[in-house]
């Protein structure tokens, strides 16, 4: 199974919204085959570890392993449930049950139905962290919520209007590729109405080989000039606020009875995007922290010490997963459990 976990890795980012699954298939404790989904519409790992395998009368006295359930419909590819079945393997070992509707337990049912030996659960914790955004879209009908920002040694965020260094970055070069490649990694990206006026960002992959984001802007009462990029560069843009002119974009209304983030999870579920990045700016963050709007945190942080700005928002009380240096930057994860 860890072997699984490492193969699907490698389909990262390019199965989304798709999970990350991987597939071994062993005979005699010797490994014959193995695949994994390498991008979404592909083969999946099963298809692929079968197709790996030279001499296929091994098959039918065979174990496969796979990290997430076979599924058993027809969607871009036939059942793999079907495949395993056709192809006469007695035993298949899972790592967690597909959480999807169309899936669901269905795939488990079907490989049983035709006699053959199921067993889930192994590593099921490891392989529910890898998946975490698949999980978390399909279990809690919610998008995964990744949190970034970057801060001084004294916590400032922002510059102080009347420091006459606006340009300085907090964020060193490597650091900006880690944040792109974040970018990358997620569906969507939101930011509020003061970051897009100040910052007139672009909220691109530009820095790494990625597909954009969709961005989306807060802008409940029309504030951010229509000349800004998130407005006018012609990069798909949804706007949660008033309507008004912009270059591919869409709006979205905040209903009385719903809360910003509920029409976030609204606009994001529309759209099947499993994961998105909040990048800003100190209000929104806060906000997120203080609603529990989060499963995963990145704070960068430089050796500088400004003294006076816009303070970073207050980290919740929770020992850092991992943390990690990119050059003068200190990187600190966090995750919601």
């Amino acid at each position: 199974m860890e072997r699984c976990f490492e193969l699907a890795k490698k389909g990262h980012p390019l199965t989304y919204p798709n999970p990350l699954v991987g597939s071994v298939i062993v005979h005699k404790e010797k490994i014959i085959g193995e695949g994994y989904h390498t991008g979404y519409g592909h083969s999946h790992a099963e298809v692929e570890a079968i197709a790996a395998v030279k001499d296929k009368s091994l098959l039918s006295s065979s174990t496969l392993y796979v990290n997430l359930e076979p599924c058993a419909h027809h969607g871009k590819t036939p059942p793999c449930a079907d495949l395993i079945i056709t192809h006469k393997i007695p035993r298949v070992v899972i790592a967690n049950l597909d959480p999807h509707d169309k899936v669901a337990g269905k795939g488990i049912a079907t490989l049983k139905r035709s006699g053959i030996d199921v067993t889930t659960g192994i590593l099921e914790e490891k392989g529910a962290v890898l998946n975490r955004r698949f999980m978390t879209f399909h279990s809690q009908s919610r998008p995964y919520i990744v949190l970034k920002w970057a801060e001084t040694a004294d916590r400032f965020m922002g510059r102080d209007p009347n420091d006459s260094n606006q340009a300085k970055s907090i964020s060193n070069e490597v650091a900006n590729l880690y944040v792109h490649q974040l970018r990358a990694e997620s569906g969507a990206i939101f930011v509020g109405t003061n970051t897009a006026i100040e910052d007139n960002p672009s909220l691109t992959t530009r820095l790494v080989n990625g597909k954009n984001p969709l961005r989306i802007l807060l802008d409940v009462e029309g504030k951010v000039p229509a000349t800004h990029n998130l407005l006018a560069d012609g990069y798909p843009t949804v706007v949660i606020g008033k309507k008004r002119k912009g270059v591919n974009v869409e709006f979205e209304q905040v209903l009385a009875e719903d809360s910003i983030f509920d029409t976030i999870n609204k606009v994001l579920l529309l759209r099947n995007i499993d994961q998105v990045l909040i990048e800003g700016g100190a209000n929104i963050l806060t906000q997120c922290i203080a609603q529990n709007y989060w499963d995963e945190m990145h704070v960068i942080q430089s050796q500088d010490h400004w003294g006076i700005g816009t303070k970073a928002p207050q980290l919740p009380k929770l020992k850092a997963t991992n943390e990690f240096t990119l050059q003068d930057n200190l990187v600190h994860v966090y995750h919601n459990k």
